[in-house]
């Protein structure tokens, strides 16, 4: 009967859900406060990125404009 077992073909589908399945109970999941701290980060960097960038687009006008004379 275990013959029969492994000589029969699994379902590639069935197969990658059960080890999707399995590899999820390994991970190693954030506590609640990490994800928020974490998603803290992340938001603080965002703004602050998108305020370095806001200048930069800013003063790269402005200076175009001077240089090409526009008003």
């Amino acid at each position: 009967m275990a013959e029969k077992e492994k000589s029969r073909k699994q379902n590639p589908i069935q197969a990658y859900f059960r080890e999707t399945a399995g590899e999820l109970r390994k991970v190693s999941w954030p506590s609640r406060r990490e994800v928020i701290q974490l998603t803290t980060i992340v938001l603080v960097v965002m703004v602050i990125m998108g305020a370095i960038l806001g200048v930069t687009d800013v003063s790269a006008h402005s200076l175009l404009n001077l240089i090409l004379g526009l008003s």
